[in-house]
């Protein structure tokens, strides 16, 4: 992901999520409604709105991590199945010409 979008880490060193939380689900998203803003003003209330945006975005943030992570592990997992398979062809090779 690209760091400009990501809002700046606190100084504190690693974030820690209470164990209590649990991550958004696609019909939480879809389902979530705000309150209107009362008295004589139109539209939702702003706060909500930014506190429910504020949750999607660190659920976004944990699966591109997730999701970078894994595309690591899959090229440290092929990287490491180019190998073998090289040492096997040298092998097989270096038997070939033995005989």
């Amino acid at each position: 992901m690209n760091a400009s979008n990501q809002r700046p880490e606190p100084s504190s060193g690693a974030t820690y999520r209470s164990g209590a939380y649990t991550g958004l689900l696609p019909w939480q998203v879809r389902e979530c409604r705000f309150a209107p803003v009362g008295l004589g003003r139109r539209g939702l209330n702003p706060d909500d709105v930014y506190a429910f945006l504020d949750r999607v975005a660190v659920d976004m943030a944990a699966v591109y991590a997730a999701l970078a992570e894994s595309r690591r592990e899959t090229a440290r997992i092929k990287d490491a199945l180019r190998r073998w398979q090289t040492d096997q062809t040298r092998a097989r090779n270096d038997r070939d010409q033995a005989r």
